[in-house]
């Protein structure tokens, strides 16, 4: 679980917490009218660049109840170790580590702070009742400090040609609004049904309401609403409502917006006196891996990047993919001699019992294993180790790891 359901929030809505959008407020205004095609025109035609504001996002995947209070340190959906537990000095052990901290946004509310100044200068801050956490982008560096642990992550990416951003950014956070608009845009083929559902004001603008609704299939997804600022075609706020019904399982929007410019200042970091920092020394080397397997523009960068990730497959198309992700030995409870597994692999039975009831055991070609299930992604956690995740039910991830067993 540690790796299927962060992957599959990045495969299911992947231009979702990217696009930094907002909460409405009430009223209607009245606008010109204006056909989808005009909209998504407007949104890929966008060349708002500079932005700061405050965002509220809710998340409510149908985790369970003891995993509501997802946060880095000692989290099972958690990348890095948290804590202080870090004496790693590559960034896994680090509670700053964005890994460790960013999956927190899978469940329960949030606010952020959030600034752009182009694709070389992001920042965002996690603010919570007792401590902030930062995450600051600013060229080839990368800076994220929490103030709980008084821990600093410090990593130095490629150097920039101008071109291919995406690689000097660890994996999740925010590009610009524009670019996770355009990439969401490209995600939707023929399955989709595409139309302006009336109006909105958003952070106090007049937006217009773009309506995506999956066409059938084995998706999961309900419907996903986009307020577009009638002015900028800059989106303000991400709704995605389960096929399930209920309330949104994503809700992520503005509550006050400024595309001014920020001040210079807003992407500057000094760690604080006495904070313990870890530098990512593998950062730049990885980068430039990721970048000789998938140039821009090559098929293997599709699917919202996913494929750059080590042993995942993307499988299907549009709202009906499946990431197949082949988990390195021991990660997962029973694919190997890991801490949770006796001597020989064998599963701890407590943990095992653990797994059994959060799931359900399946069998097809592909042998056995125990299918994952929350009001949005579900996923199918093979004997032998293969992950199988996405928003969509569970014969489609039946089908499609019974298609890759051939």
């Amino acid at each position: 679980m540690r790796y299927a359901v962060p992957v599959a929030v990045a495969g299911v809505a992947a231009a979702t917490i990217s696009l930094v959008p907002a909460l409405a407020d009430s009223g209607n205004p009245n606008l010109p009218k204006i056909t989808a095609e005009q909209l998504l025109t407007k949104i890929a035609a966008s060349d708002t660049q500079t932005l700061s504001g405050s965002v509220k996002i809710t998340t409510d995947l149908g985790l369970p109840s003891f995993l509501g209070g997802v946060t880095g340190g000692g989290s099972p959906f958690a990348g890095g170790g948290g804590g202080d537990s870090g004496k790693g000095q590559k960034g896994g052990g680090s509670a700053a580590d964005p890994k460790a901290q960013l999956t927190q946004l899978l469940a329960g509310s949030h606010t952020l702070h959030v600034a752009a100044d182009g694709p070389d200068k992001q920042r965002v801050s996690i603010v919570e009742k007792a401590a902030e956490y930062s995450l600051i982008h600013n060229a080839d560096q990368v800076w994220a400090y929490d103030s709980q642990s008084n821990q600093a992550y410090h990593s130095t990416g490629p150097k920039s040609d101008g071109t291919d951003h995406a690689k000097q950014l660890p994996k999740g956070f925010p590009a610009t609004p524009q670019a996770a608009a355009q990439q969401a845009l490209k995600a939707m083929g023929t399955s989709t049904n595409v139309s302006v559902d009336g109006t909105a004001k958003v952070a106090g603008r007049d937006a217009y309401q773009l309506l995506v609704q999956p066409k059938g299939g084995d998706s999961t997804v309900g419907a996903i609403r986009v307020a577009v600022d009638s002015s900028t075609g800059v989106p303000l706020k991400f709704t995605l409502t389960p096929k399930s019904g209920g309330k949104a399982a994503i809700d992520i929007g503005f509550t006050k917006v400024d595309f001014g410019k920020p001040s210079a200042g807003t992407f500057e970091f000094t760690p604080p006196k006495g904070a313990k920092v870890t530098e990512d020394t593998a950062a730049g080397k990885a980068g430039d891996k990721a970048g000789a397997k998938a140039a821009p523009g090559d098929k293997a960068a599709g699917h919202d990047g996913l494929n750059s990730l080590e042993g995942l497959n993307v499988l299907g198309t549009d709202w009906n993919s499946v990431a197949e992700i082949k988990a390195p030995k021991g990660a997962l409870p029973g694919s190997g001699s890991g801490s949770q597994s006796e001597p020989g692999g064998r599963m701890n039975k407590n943990v095992q019992g653990l797994i059994d009831s959060f799931g359900h055991k399946v069998t097809g070609k592909f042998g056995s294993g125990t299918v994952f299930s929350t009001r949005l992604v579900n996923a199918l956690v093979t004997d032998n180790g293969t992950v199988y995740v996405g928003a969509v039910n569970q014969d489609a991830l039946i089908k499609a790891a019974n298609a890759a067993a051939k």
